[in-house]
């Protein structure tokens, strides 16, 4: 008997059991993994910063008694009819065909609740869409998928997608199984193949092109409309600022934990900025303008929670943009499905194959028999409930912080846990006076 003592089996950081199944994947396959949701990998993220409530030296507000403020305007630079929102929180492009009609009506009617916006996505504008959404942004992509002057001018603002925080420099994917006879209709596209967007627009290769079509779009529309320019977190000064010289009245920044229908997940996990690490710099660039506040700034990528929308304000952001949380709101990865995720071959939590057209929530998918699951009424009335939680959570600790706006929270009001964190939000570390990066 070989009495010699064996170390206990010891696993690979590097090569973990995800990795060792995706080698093994990818060998039998040959070909890559495509999915959809964001990055999931652990990258910093506002749950490395934290608030200074107000104590001795700051005044803080009373919460029954004392007002703070939550409404933004957005477009104010050009456009004659800037949009008002309530709530700091808007509702990101999705797109007909990534979703069904009825997740699409219920994302429309639980912002209008809450008197906030909804935007389009990729190939076009549904009906649903457009009756149940007081304020509705119209999302124009390189595709040019259900595109018209017509919807243009029935749209509330215009957002120009130049990239996406899930796979900045990439296109956008919709693969066949989700190409029904409306969505090949609206896209003219062939029922059942797989679409696969552009990865930049056609019509210009700069931003001394990009302020052309600008003002088309303003002439289309008797400058109106608020121009939007969306842009994947990446190079966020210098896009910002060419943003700002193209014209936009409104900058919205994604980072790399925003989600998307479908993407490789290479690039989802690989390319990009997190949030973090996107919002200063992108503020840095309309200060330098002399725009801040002027060009309004919008992030998204991981917003989950009021504390994450506070902080984002905090930043510099003029708003917040869900997608992947208001999916959640209405009903996706709900445990109470966990028997059809595991038919699936996943979990609820972590089911992310939104390409496949099988989302058993109704949500992700084109079956007619699964999106009649979702009753666009109640998911709207979770998403207004969602989205009221996370203004009062925004409040909350505004007034904390003695602010009567949630815009008037500011840099100082947080403190960093990491170097990490420190570094990149420009904020000092907890416990110091000490801003990594930072000269003196």
């Amino acid at each position: 008997m070989d009495a010699t003592p064996r170390t206990t089996p010891r696993p690979s950081a590097t090569f973990d059991d995800y990795t060792l199944s995706e080698i093994r994947r990818a060998a039998g396959s040959g070909i890559y993994d495509i999915r959809g949701f964001g990055a999931k990998r652990k990258v910093p993220h506002f749950d490395d910063l934290l608030f200074l409530g107000a104590s001795m030296s700051r005044y803080p507000l009373e919460g029954y008694r004392e007002k703070c403020g939550t409404d933004v305007w957005l477009g104010t630079r050009f456009a004659e009819k800037p949009i008002h929102i309530k709530i700091p929180i808007t509702i990101a492009g999705m797109s007909f065909g990534s979703l069904s009609a009825e997740a699409k009506e219920a994302l429309g009617r639980g912002a209008s609740q809450v008197g906030t916006s909804t935007t389009t996505g990729d190939g076009g504008m549904t009906e649903e869409e457009r009756g149940h959404s007081n304020i509705l942004v119209y999302q124009l992509l390189p595709s040019r998928y259900g595109m018209n002057p017509d919807d243009l001018r029935r749209c509330d603002a215009i957002e120009i997608v130049i990239g996406q925080g899930a796979k900045p420099g990439g296109g956008g994917m919709l693969l066949g199984q989700k190409i029904s006879d409306r969505v090949a209709e609206m896209r003219t596209l062939p029922k059942g193949i797989d679409q696969r967007s552009a990865c930049r627009h056609p019509d210009w290769t700069g931003p001394d092109d990009l302020e052309i079509k600008i003002e088309e779009l303003r002439e289309i529309t008797d400058w109106q409309k608020p121009i939007y320019i969306k842009i994947g977190g990446s190079r966020p000064y210098y896009d910002t600022a060419l943003a700002v010289k193209a014209g936009a009245d409104v900058v919205v920044l994604d980072g790399m934990q925003g989600g998307t229908a479908a993407t490789q997940e290479v690039f989802i996990e690989h390319v990009g900025l997190p949030i973090l690490g996107a919002i200063r710099p992108a503020v840095q660039a309309l200060q330098d303008l002399g725009m801040h506040r002027k060009v309004q700034l919008i992030v998204s990528g991981g917003i989950r929670n009021g504390a994450d929308v506070a902080k984002a304000l905090a930043l510099g952001a003029d708003a917040a943009s869900i997608g992947t949380a208001a999916l959640i709101a209405l009903g996706d990865n709900d445990p109470t499905l966990e028997g059809e995720y595991r038919a699936l071959g996943t979990t609820a939590g972590c089911y992310d194959d939104w390409h496949e057209g099988r989302d058993p929530a109704g949500i992700t998918t084109q079956d007619p028999k699964l999106s009649a699951r979702l009753d666009p009424m109640l998911g709207g009335r979770r998403l207004a409930n969602y989205l009221t939680v996370l203004t009062l959570e925004t409040q909350t600790i505004a007034r904390a912080c003695g602010k009567s706006h949630v815009h008037n929270l500011e840099p100082e009001d947080l403190v960093a846990l990491t170097v990490e964190a420190a570094a990149m939000a420009k904020v000092p570390l907890a416990g110091t006076s000490w801003i990594p990066g930072m000269e003196g």
